[in-house]
């Protein structure tokens, strides 16, 4: 059995779908540096960028991207992603080369996949991180889940980011009737803590996810916001080298955030509009926000979480293209997060067993 230690590398490798994969990888590195392992990290794109200003001192290494592409059309969203189903194989294969080279090179004794197919290893413990163990797609939801349990069974043990009872944050989405893997719930994953921040935000609009949607939603808050009459503020969700601040008329815009400096502002905002990314909502869950959310066209979990929130009377939601400034004002008929109990992250020394 292996004792931990600063000579135990642990390779976390976060997939690259926005930043919500690499957002809650965050509190899972910083636990296994508290617990002496040293992360090694691994992705691609801005999900990787974000990790190297997060953690500026840690290794990295560049996998193959999946190269998803994202349609204009929510509703072609699955065509489209069917067509590049032989692209994405391919990455894989060789992400799999990589990542065994890596473990070599490294003398890896373990590796965190969130959500990428060919994070693993035969030769070291492999967990695979996810919140979707029932994945929506419609008509093709039992086929969806059916392979990624299949992609989870090659996976030693597969960490859900959520409650394992009737608090879920998922919902259905991290319930399965079995599973082919050990499954741990770790509880909501968040890099934010709650604190009693005097309130000087009136909308706080954190955008995130790929293009070209990531986009159509700037452009359309940009245009909704524009009469609004208090302080707005949008974190553009675009990570480059340097954080770049503009004017938008009355809105103030600032390409992206590192956590310590968004964590205050979401404290300071009086609400929050965002997608209804699972990454999201356990971010304003950890804080206690109020929000609104405006789900991705196209993918259903977004838009399954975002009737969840609504229908527990958490948040209201609308769909991009029917957004208008004047839905907010049904805001008071929300609770907000932090309504109910809420557990502590187990993120224990015991869940890392798995690696000694």
């Amino acid at each position: 059995m292996l004792i931990a230690g600063k000579h135990n590398k642990i390779l976390v490798a976060p997939l690259n779908w926005g930043l919500g994969h690499a957002v809650r990888c965050i509190p899972i590195i910083n636990a296994l540096l508290d617990d002496n392992f040293k992360p090694i990290l691994a992705g691609d794109g801005p999900s990787l960028e974000l990790l190297k200003k997060e953690f500026p001192l840690l290794t990295f290494y560049e996998l193959p991207s999946y190269r998803i592409e994202y349609a204009t059309t929510g509703r072609f969203l699955k065509v489209k992603l069917f067509f590049q189903v032989p692209k994405i194989l391919r990455a894989v294969a060789k992400e799999r080369k990589i990542i065994d080279q890596i473990v070599e090179k490294e003398h890896v004794k373990g590796i965190i996949s969130d959500n990428r197919f060919g994070a693993r290893s035969d030769k070291i413990p492999s967990v695979y991180m996810t919140h979707q163990l029932h994945v929506l797609s419609g008509t093709t939801s039992y086929l969806t889940t059916l392979i990624h349990q299949k992609v989870i069974s090659k996976f030693n043990e597969c960490w859900v980011p959520d409650y394992g009872d009737q608090d879920s944050l998922a919902g259905e989405l991290s319930r399965t009737a079995k599973s082919p893997t050990k499954v741990q719930y770790v509880g909501p994953l968040s890099r934010f803590s709650e604190k009693n921040v005097k309130k000087d935000i009136d909308i706080l609009v954190v955008l995130s996810g790929p293009e070209p949607q990531r986009g159509i939603l700037e452009r359309k808050l940009i245009k909704e916001l524009k009469s609004f009459k208090g302080k707005c503020l949008m974190v553009k969700g675009v990570v480059e080298e340097k954080q770049q601040v503009e004017k938008e008329g009355k809105i103030t815009m600032v390409n992206f955030m590192l956590s310590e400096e968004l964590e205050e502002t979401l404290h300071r905002s009086s609400l929050v509009i965002s997608r209804s990314g699972y990454s999201s909502i356990m971010d304003l869950e950890a804080i206690k926000a109020k929000a609104f959310f405006v789900p991705t066209p196209g993918q259903f979990e977004q838009e399954y979480l975002a009737k969840r929130m609504k229908k527990l009377g958490i948040a209201d939601f609308a769909d991009q293209d029917e957004f208008r400034l004047d839905q907010l004002q049904s805001l008071d008929k929300y609770v907000g997060f932090g309504h109910k109990k809420t557990s502590k992250t187990n993120l224990s020394k015991s869940l890392f067993d798995v690696f000694k």
